[in-house]
Parts: structure tokens; C-alpha cells; sequence
């Protein structure tokens, strides 16, 4: 499974983006979870967002509200839209998969097996 990000960029706190991740390679028909995780200099990577091969979807507590995930099945795309941009915000985003299927739509990275090299997104006051 590849998968690669695209969308990352500068932007004024108050703006949005839209990330994209494109998945490639998979032959799996199963359901899975796959999502959106960043990391920031210092910090543990952290998930923000997940989707199932159902639509259903977990956030984490401090995006919710502003930014959405959604998925494009013909396209094997998922998208982060994220507004109301914060300087807290920036980071490196990762897009990221299960092998098999979560229920639970863990927003922990030891879940995920297949990564992608990430998209940087920064954000000035």
C-alpha cells in the first residue's frame, strides 16, 4: 500500500486547507481505517481524524468542529478540509491505514500500518 499526501502549505491563522492523501497499491477489499495524523517538532505524533470503509468517523477533541475528513472510494482519495486555522495547528501531516479493519477507529499511530512521507503545514499568527 502507498499512500501520498498532497495540500500541505503556509497559511494565516483564521484560513483553511485541504489536505489530500491518494492510496495506491492495495489489493485488500476488506474494511479498514485510514486517516490523518500530525506531528509537530517535540511532539508525539497525534491522530486528528479517521474514516472507516463505511463513512463513519472519529476526531480528535481539539479539531473537532473545524476540520472534516472525507473519502472519495472511486478515487481511493481522502481529504482533510481543516478551517479556523491556529498557529497549534502546524505540523507535519501524516496520512496513514490499518491492515484489517478497527471499529473502534483508533486515533493511536501504533494502529496503523502503511504510512505516507507527510505534507508539511504551518500556520503564523
Amino acid at each position: 500500500v502507498q499512500l501520498e499526501e498532497y495540500g500541505g502549505d503556509s497559511v494565516q491563522a483564521g484560513g483553511s486547507l485541504r489536505l489530500s492523501c491518494a492510496a495506491s497499491g492495495s489489493t485488500y477489499s476488506g474494511n479498514y481505517c485510514i486517516g490523518w495524523f500530525r506531528q509537530a517538532p517535540g511532539k508525539e505524533r497525534e491522530g486528528v481524524a479517521i474514516i472507516d470503509t463505511n463513512g463513519r468517523t472519529n476526531y480528535a477533541d481539539s479539531v473537532k468542529g473545524r476540520f472534516t475528513i472525507s473519502r472519495d472510494s472511486a478515487l481511493n482519495i481522502v481529504y482533510l478540509q481543516m478551517n479556523s486555522l491556529r498557529p497549534e495547528d502546524s505540523a507535519m501531516y501524516y496520512c496513514a491505514r490499518t491492515h484489517g479493519y478497527w471499529s473502534s477507529l483508533p486515533l493511536a499511530a501504533r494502529a496503523y500500518t502503511y504510512w505516507g512521507q507527510g505534507t508539511q503545514v504551518t500556520v503564523s499568527s
